[in-house]
């Protein structure tokens, strides 16, 4: 039986993973904490503005994601269901616990498929060819194939206004091995950038002052293999920066990390931060704030 080492248990590599030992191959999926697969760490949803379709891309080719979605959703929208099909989009707003839960259950449970708590160091590389990996222990897995799927965590940095932290989300760790492994055999390594929204305490915030926003009241569903659909409907909250904000914002702006001067990699176009929108669109009186909630078993 062939064998294959997946390292990184985010999205990807657990469809990695999946996909293959269900190709009956032996797999090993290397991740640092097995509590935090699937793990959301930036804004817990699934779906949206195209990648609602790649969602139902991986359904449709026997994935997990759009199942477990499903199971762990909040509420599910249909975007822009008044326009075009070409341009509406299923978002469900997730659970931040009980999705990497549920996944790590399904994980779990997958023939061919072995969990290994740790963190890759280096490749092994023998006259250019892929043999395995050496975790930070010393302790080797020999493999035919290494799928590399480490996301936020390799050589990951965290900006805090003029700080720069080396770590992974959430105070996590995050290695440099194979960073400096692959640049010293050739490839070119960049940086992406993402943007954290902050967290807020939710009796801290008043919200019969916001406006209540609700998934669909009809059932909807990512998995075309859910006969009945998913109705749950917990709802976000819609408010809007006003004057004062902006005023706040543009006085503070050298202490962003957005305009500090510490941030080197590209970020994503469509979602810009509430700093970056009052700096580029100086024209608009105000800008969306949404509220969303992690999960019902915290604060």
């Amino acid at each position: 039986m062939k064998k294959v080492i997946v390292v990184g248990g985010g999205h990807a590599g657990i469809e990695a993973a999946l996909v293959l030992a269900k190709m009956n191959i032996d797999v090993t999926l290397v991740t640092g904490d097995l509590d935090k697969v699937a793990t959301l760490p930036c804004n817990p949803s699934i779906g949206g503005p195209a990648k609602g379709i790649v969602v139902r891309e991986i359904d449709a080719l026997g994935g997990q994601m759009a199942k477990s979605a499903d199971f762990a959703a909040l509420q599910i929208k249909m975007l822009n269901s008044s326009k075009g099909p070409a341009v509406r989009a299923l978002r469900a707003q997730i659970d931040k616990i009980e999705y990497p839960k549920y996944m790590l259950s399904i994980l779990k449970n997958t023939e061919n498929l072995k969990l290994v708590e740790g963190y890759v160091d280096k490749l092994i590389i023998k006259n250019h060819k892929i043999e395995g990996v050496i975790l930070e222990d010393g302790k080797e897995i020999l493999s035919n194939a290494v799928i590399l799927t480490t996301g936020t965590y390799l050589n990951s940095k965290i900006l805090i206004g003029d700080k720069t932290i080396t770590s992974g989300p959430n105070g996590e760790k995050t290695t440099k091995g194979i960073s400096d492994q692959l640049k010293e055999i050739g490839f070119e390594i960049i940086r992406l950038k993402t943007g954290t929204p902050p967290r807020l305490a939710k009796d801290s915030v008043i919200v019969a002052d916001l406006v209540a926003q609700y998934g669909d009241d009809k059932k909807q569903s990512f998995c075309y293999e859910s006969e009945n659909g998913i109705y749950k409907n917990v709802p976000c909250y819609l408010t809007y920066t006003s004057k004062e904000t902006h005023e706040i914002i543009n006085n503070n702006i050298s202490k962003s990390a957005m305009y500090s001067g510490n941030v080197k990699g590209v970020g994503p176009r469509y979602c810009p931060s509430i700093e970056d929108k009052i700096v580029r669109f100086k024209d608009k009186e105000r800008h969306q704030i949404f509220l969303e909630p992690e999960s019902l078993k915290n604060r």
